[in-house]
């Protein structure tokens, strides 16, 4: 695989850069990466913990009929295509504010990954910022599931901390239905967030972890919107 990245396509938006990379050649073992002002977010070398992000939530509703759950961001992919390759889960929404990225999982490269969950009618893409629309919507659903940043303690761009802030805890509650799962992808564990989450009312907090090769492990955060 070539050491050097290859640019596939460069946007300034409202929020700043978003880049789309592809490292090694065009064909199947191909890896493609999103990068946010100048911030690594993600690939498509792996997708592990994007996946869990997904599974947790929905073991946590336990036998809760056809879920709802809002996914935000759309990144690579894998979480909407984990999503919407099971058929327990209803209504499947996606927030994502980029509308770069919505673009090349409709018409791009990332299409390879998305194309089917796309074409599922559960599916609803949401161009809309996440931080915002929790603050404003009035729709609620039974699971958040959070994947716009490196983490709480480590975001692309500085309005998204507000969403790990006690108000952004608290509109991400009510959000949710009695019951609801709120689950947050991170690159680390965060004992100040799992406290933070508590203290937004959220219950039975806990993580869990995905192993990676180097470093610490990846980890999603979990609590419970009380009955």
């Amino acid at each position: 695989m070539s050491e050097q990245p290859v640019t596939l396509d460069r946007r300034n938006g409202p929020h700043g850069e978003v880049v789309l990379r592809r490292r090694g050649k065009e064909g199947e073992h191909a890896v493609f990466e999103i990068i946010a002002n100048g911030v690594f977010l993600m690939d498509t070398s792996d997708g592990r913990s994007e996946r869990l992000l997904v599974d947790a939530a929905l073991d946590a509703l336990g036998d809760r009929e056809k879920p709802s759950v809002l996914i935000g961001g759309l990144g690579v992919g894998f979480s909407l295509a984990r999503a919407a390759a099971g058929p327990r889960w209803g209504r499947i929404a996606v927030a994502e504010r980029e509308e770069a990225i919505i673009g090349w999982h409709r018409r791009g490269p990332l299409a390879a990954v998305s194309r089917e969950a796309l074409a599922d009618p559960r599916t609803e893409i949401l161009h809309t910022d996440l931080v915002e629309y929790v603050r404003t919507a009035t729709e609620t659903y039974d699971a958040l599931c959070l994947d716009i940043d490196n983490g709480p303690d480590w975001t692309v761009t500085e309005d998204n901390g507000s969403l790990y802030s006690p108000a952004g805890l608290a509109a991400c509650r009510e959000r949710l239905n009695p019951g609801g799962i709120l689950a947050v992808w991170s690159a680390q564990p965060s004992g100040a967030f799992e406290e933070a989450m508590r203290n937004a009312g959220f219950c039975k907090v806990n993580t869990e972890e995905v192993t990676v090769a180097r470093g610490v492990p990846d980890v999603v955060h979990l609590g419970i919107r009380a009955a």
